[in-house]
């Protein structure tokens, strides 16, 4: 099968480089029957990873504008990627993205979603230098998602992991670090049941293979929680980057259906 949607896509409105009716084209040329927009929710502890306010606006009128334009062409959809802290409402849109970028110690929010270095000095500073520590603090943060409003959605539930295959920062195959996150797991799933199998890190060469990693995949699976695709688009020409990688490694892992948002919900496709 071929997977014709993607619905974590940035733009020029946050931190892509395109515009939206750029991805709609780029989107309509890879025969997508469907795009969905994901701006990063206005954070007011980092304006300069985000949507202004003012700009959030202008986003939603362009997506509004570009469903009319391209009716009967391809379904587009308005989503937001709304990250843990931010102060937004979450009404008005298709669908709502749940992430987590930054942890806050005090009045101190550190974004740890940067360069291997720069992660480093974070374990070091905050952690001192335990990495394992920095994980349990990533998903006990994490596992609050759902008290901060209503998600569809789950984004990239191990975005710790970024530089793990270059950098021993944790040891993601130990029982401890397994246990963090699936205890993230099943304090999440209780509200929500969507998460996405996330290409970006593969995008932008971090990494070889997709969060979350294949033992997390599993845990997903034996609870029968339900999976979508995205390739976490900043780049057009990245819009649909491992896709067909990212099913066989479903497949393998023993999953036989992934979803896609349609006009009536979410609905599962055979893999």
């Amino acid at each position: 099968m071929k997977y014709r949607q993607n619905l974590h896509t940035h733009t020029t409105f946050c931190d892509g480089k395109d515009t939206p009716e750029e991805l709609v084209e780029a989107a309509i040329a890879k025969g997508f029957d469907s795009i969905g927009f994901s701006g990063h929710s206005y954070m007011f502890y980092a304006p300069e990873h985000s949507m202004s306010i003012a700009g959030t606006e202008q986003y939603r009128a362009e997506i509004s504008r570009l469903k009319s334009k391209y009716a009967g062409v391809i379904d587009i959809y308005l989503g937001l990627e709304f990250d843990l802290y931010s102060q937004v409402s979450l009404e008005g849109y298709d669908y709502i993205i749940g992430s987590v970028h930054y942890l806050r110690f005090g009045n101190e929010y550190v974004g740890f979603d940067r360069d291997a270095e720069t992660v480093k000095n974070i374990i070091r500073r905050y952690f001192g230098g335990d990495g394992m520590a920095f994980a349990r603090e990533y998903y006990h943060t994490l596992a609050q998602l759902p008290s901060y409003g209503k998600f569809d959605i789950v984004g990239h539930f191990d975005l710790i992991t970024k530089h793990i295959e270059h950098e021993r920062l944790f040891d993601t195959g130990s029982k401890e670090y397994l246990g963090y996150a699936i205890e993230a797991i099943d304090s999440i799933s209780k509200k929500i049941s969507f998460y996405e199998v996330n290409t970006g890190a593969i995008a932008r060469g971090y990494r070889t293979s997709p969060y979350p990693s294949a033992p997390l995949l599993k845990e997903l699976k034996a609870r029968n929680l339900k999976l979508i695709l995205s390739s976490d688009c900043h780049s057009r020409d990245k819009l649909d980057c491992e896709f067909d990688s990212a099913l066989e490694l479903l497949r393998e892992i023993g999953l036989r259906e992934i979803y896609v948002m349609t006009k009536k919900g979410f609905d599962g496709l055979l893999l």
